[in-house]
């Protein structure tokens, strides 16, 4: 009778280890508050049926919603106080959804265009930080295949002010947003199975997903988005198709092409250079999604981008290498780096959107922040949050550390160890010289080549982004 006392507890703890509803942290609706609307953004109006308290992330609520400009320039009004228009709406995220300010996902009747966003029936509305205006807009300024739109709303949920928040598209599969084809739930025909994906690799036990070995340290766990509901086919290609990618990406042989053949480099290579701006740990943790489409010769594209972080610290390596208060995973970057076709496509993108494209965050940070700055004020009053996080001192903030982060990788582009010798030119030999061993670590800076060789022990090392022999 122990024993099988002892069985069934095991079992309920492993069920609720991996359980991924996360409700019982969030079953309790928030306080309600005497602060309103601050008049200087739009305000979105939501009632849910009966008022219910939203306490789900898997159920949704049926809910009425009117959209108020606030006499904002350019922005239409939808619905009206007695004519609200059908949705309905449920919590979303991981942690966020556990504290007092929660992020919802809603779903319109039907698709409609909201303050110059395309039409869509699926949106969110995610709490407000500077670090998601600057890394949505750097997609943008990267020219990543797609990245989602947000505007910035105040929301009143239940007659309750809860505060901004940015309302902003969701990644999903739609002529829209990830424009490519979307194979069908229980889809078996082979040739229709190879195309058509959006996937998730992500750091949270879900629905929806599948485990595969990465190598001795840690797993690949893969959500997949789009379709949903597979057939036994389906799930035999996808865990195949990353086993082989896997494999490709951990080969011994750095100079093989192989995980080219699975991977776009040039998405990967955008993918990296942001996540190296932004200093975002989870780039390669969780939330990094993929997708490919069902055409000829189709490859998995990195993106969209999406929960972005900056950490607003003194880099002194790549983010993935870098220590912060939580264990990350940096799935792939650490051996895709080592590829010198990944390395040269990463040189090639720098030189097209550095410094002239970039520059362009400075301006487009400061036009979305500072306008938020009444909003924001009510929303920390609303939550009880630090007053003095002035919409000014976060665009200052992300600024420096985005012009921090782009100064510091101009000078530390990767190069590959597994890269061709190059002889050095007469110009290259006069120019200062910076030092990298082949693992990447800086060993010295030097007015000259002729400095740098009487310094240096005879061996391989990376000048200039250049693998030079001294002997």
């Amino acid at each position: 009778m122990i024993n099988t006392m002892k069985v069934i507890g095991y079992f309920v703890a492993v069920l609720t280890l991996f359980s991924c509803t996360d409700e019982i942290e969030a079953t309790k609706p928030p306080v309600s508050s005497t602060i309103s609307v601050s008049g200087t953004l739009p305000v979105l109006y939501i009632d849910t049926e009966n008022h219910k308290p939203i306490v789900s992330k898997e159920v949704y609520l049926n809910a009425s919603y009117r959209l108020d400009p606030m006499g904002t320039d350019g922005v239409e009004p939808l619905g009206s106080e007695r004519e609200p228009l059908p949705m309905q709406i449920r919590g979303r995220g991981h942690s966020s959804w556990k504290s007092p300010k929660k992020p919802y996902k809603i779903k319109l009747e039907k698709k409609t265009a909201i303050m110059g966003m395309p039409k869509s029936k699926h949106w969110a509305l995610l709490k407000p930080t500077e670090n998601t205006v600057a890394g949505l807009q750097l997609g943008k300024l990267m020219d990543m295949r797609w990245t989602p739109s947000f505007r910035p709303v105040e929301v009143v949920l239940n007659d309750d002010y809860i505060g901004l928040y940015f309302l902003t598209e969701t990644i999903r599969i739609d002529e829209n947003r990830v424009n490519i084809y979307e194979q069908q739930d229980k889809e078996t025909n082979p040739d229709l199975i190879r195309g058509g994906w959006l996937v998730e690799v992500d750091n949270y036990h879900d629905e929806c997903q599948i485990t595969i070995p990465e190598n001795n340290r840690w797993n690949l766990t893969l959500r997949y988005h789009s379709p949903e509901d597979l057939s036994n086919a389906q799930l035999q290609w996808l865990t195949d198709e990353f086993k082989a990618i896997n494999t490709a990406i951990y080969s011994s042989d750095k100079t093989s092409t192989a995980w080219e053949e699975y991977i776009d480099v040039e998405s990967m290579a955008r993918f990296f250079i942001l996540q190296e701006v932004m200093d975002n740990p989870d780039g390669f943790h969780g939330s990094f999604y993929l997708h490919k489409d069902l055409t000829d010769n189709a490859k998995w594209i990195a993106g969209p981008i999406w929960d972005l972080a900056c950490y607003n610290r003194e880099k002194t390596d790549y983010t993935f290498r870098m220590k912060v208060h939580y264990a990350i995973t940096p799935h792939w970057i650490g051996e895709i780096i080592q590829y010198d076709s990944f390395c040269k496509a990463v040189e090639s993108v720098w030189k097209e959107v550095y410094p002239e494209r970039l520059s362009e965050i400075y301006d487009y940070i400061e036009k979305t922040v500072l306008p938020l700055d009444k909003a924001w004020k009510n929303d920390c009053e609303r939550w009880n949050e630090d007053p003095s996080q002035t919409a000014g001192l976060r665009a200052d903030r992300i600024k420096t550390a985005l012009r921090r982060n782009m100064e510091w990788f101009d000078c530390h582009l990767p190069v590959s160890a597994f890269s061709s010798l190059q002889i050095p030119s007469e110009s290259f030999s006069q120019a200062p010289a910076i030092v990298y061993n082949l693992k990447g670590i800086c060993i010295g800076k030097y007015k000259n080549m002729e400095e740098a060789v009487s310094n240096l022990k005879n061996g391989i090392y990376i000048i200039n982004r250049r693998k030079i022999k001294i002997e």
